[in-house]
């Protein structure tokens, strides 16, 4: 399976297609596998590349915690290792966050942004504290307390049971170190906002229609920072549009690219 070497850690991807790249980042506590869709029907002329990131599915994780600029940063050395000048960027969830970082990092690097129900807002004191309570919880107690407090929230009330089980299993299968860490790096993110009012490229936003996590409200922030950018509204899907409804995100990647 392809990995490439960050530091001296392995750092596994995925990539389907042909055509213009896509760099798309995974949401918290998943894999490169959350986009399994997109992987197994990549859009017509896009080049799909989905790493894992660090302690996540097959990524070796990195001492200390897992910050958004960190990821962002793996995520830089994975182009330049494939000799990818510039791409599109995207993510879901605590992804989106990382590709607002690897904006705000090397905005020359970034042709256009597709972000997918997450949001451009920093923790507030109790989001940071409870952030750290969940940390925590997965050292002592493993991440089925996480898993069960957090999988409830995530698709809408009508996804297929198969969806459900496959989301379940591969947020059990994650490290408790890994999940530690990347909620702590989570609490320590920047506000977003200043990068995206300063971002030109085209950009696509898109929010489950029931997403309770990062819902329409913070999906208009957004659209509302960067003058040009579309913003999608998918109906029967929650915080996992790209799993719940593959086919409707489908052409919203294909005029993304156009715009590109």
């Amino acid at each position: 399976m392809p990995t490439i070497s960050v530091q001296g850690r392995p750092y596994f991807y995925q990539e389907r297609g042909e055509g213009e790249p896509l760099l798309l980042f995974h949401g918290f506590p998943f894999t490169g596998d959350s986009f399994r869709p997109q992987l197994d029907s990549p859009p017509k002329g896009v080049r799909l590349i989905v790493p894992d990131h660090r302690g996540f599915g097959q990524s070796a994780l990195a001492p200390g915690i897992a910050t958004m600029e960190a990821m962002a940063e793996d995520g830089l050395a994975l182009l330049d290792a494939l000799k990818i000048p510039s791409a599109f960027v995207g993510g879901v969830s605590m992804g989106g966050y990382v590709a607002i970082a690897l904006t705000r990092l090397d905005p020359g690097r970034v042709r256009g942004l597709l972000l997918l129900d997450t949001q451009s807002l920093a923790d507030d004191e109790a989001g940071k504290a409870r952030r750290e309570a969940t940390a925590q919880d997965v050292e002592k107690n493993g991440v089925g307390a996480v898993v069960d407090g957090l999988l409830p929230k995530l698709m809408s009330a009508s996804v297929a049971p198969a969806v459900r089980a496959r989301v379940e299993k591969m947020m059990r299968a994650q490290s408790p170190q890994a999940v530690a860490a990347a909620s702590r790096g989570m609490a320590a993110r920047l506000d977003g906002k200043d990068i995206l009012s300063r971002f030109s490229g085209p950009t696509a936003i898109v929010v489950g229609a029931e997403d309770v996590i990062t819902p329409l409200e913070k999906a208009k922030v957004m659209h509302d920072l960067v003058a040009g950018s579309t913003l999608d509204v998918i109906a029967g899907a929650g915080h996992l549009a790209n799993l719940e409804q593959p086919r409707a995100l489908a052409p919203i990647i294909a005029r993304l690219i156009a715009r590109g």
